[in-house]
């Protein structure tokens, strides 16, 4: 899988370049700035881009402007997102144009090799990797907002599925037998009212509507 991080830290990029050219990605490129960003990901095409919410010049949301803009210019790449901090409006705004292909994780993640490239490898697959306080505080605003028709474990769940995670890992996560999750995800399409359909993915629209992106 061909990756391209942009990250303003010499020693977090230099790190990650190595961490993960050692867990067998290619990595293409590495960078310092958006500019940079824009142009890599249009000479290489990688499955995935890593992107520093925060860089050059104003070191305020440089990263996430680039991350929007990747995913409208170029929706066959994947779209990885850094932060030390959880904001709820950046996930929501990556999340504008769909749970397909995106992600956000917090960068104390990424000491976590395992769970941070296998996050990589969900998104470069077309899935979601969202961090755990992330979906959590998005679960929080979205019932503090409007009636809830989900019980607490289907809302736990839907956590989980918004993560990315498959039924057999929220079944382990949750200790749970996988018939039950299954049951509990039935349950969520129908009070969200999604139906079937060969067209759509229920899972994603599920992420989407309860989280109101």
């Amino acid at each position: 899988m061909r990756v391209v991080i942009a990250e303003d830290s010499t020693l977090l990029r230099e790190g990650l370049t190595r961490l993960l050219a050692e867990a067998g990605f290619e990595v293409a490129a590495a960078l310092e700035d958006a500019p940079a960003l824009m142009a890599a990901v249009d000479e290489h095409r990688p499955d995935v881009a890593i992107v520093d919410i925060r860089m050059p010049p104003t070191h305020t949301d440089e990263g996430l402007r680039a991350a929007v803009a990747l995913r409208r210019q170029y929706p066959a790449t994947g779209v990885l997102v850094l932060s030390q901090y959880v904001r709820v409006s950046y996930a929501a705004e990556l999340l504008d144009a769909g749970a397909d292909g995106v992600g956000y994780l917090l960068k104390d993640r990424v000491s976590d090799l395992a769970e941070f490239t296998a996050a990589i490898r969900r998104v470069g697959s077309g899935g979601s990797a969202f961090d755990p306080d992330v979906v959590s505080r998005l679960l929080v605003r979205r019932r503090d907002d409007s009636d809830d028709r989900l019980t607490e474990r289907e809302r736990a769940v839907l956590a989980l599925m918004a993560e990315g995670r498959t039924n057999q890992a929220i079944a382990q996560r949750l200790f749970i037998a996988e018939r039950t999750v299954e049951k509990h995800c039935t349950s969520i399409f129908t009070k969200l009212d999604l139906s079937a359909s060969p067209h759509d993915h229920r899972r994603v629209l599920a992420v989407l509507r309860y989280l109101n992106a």
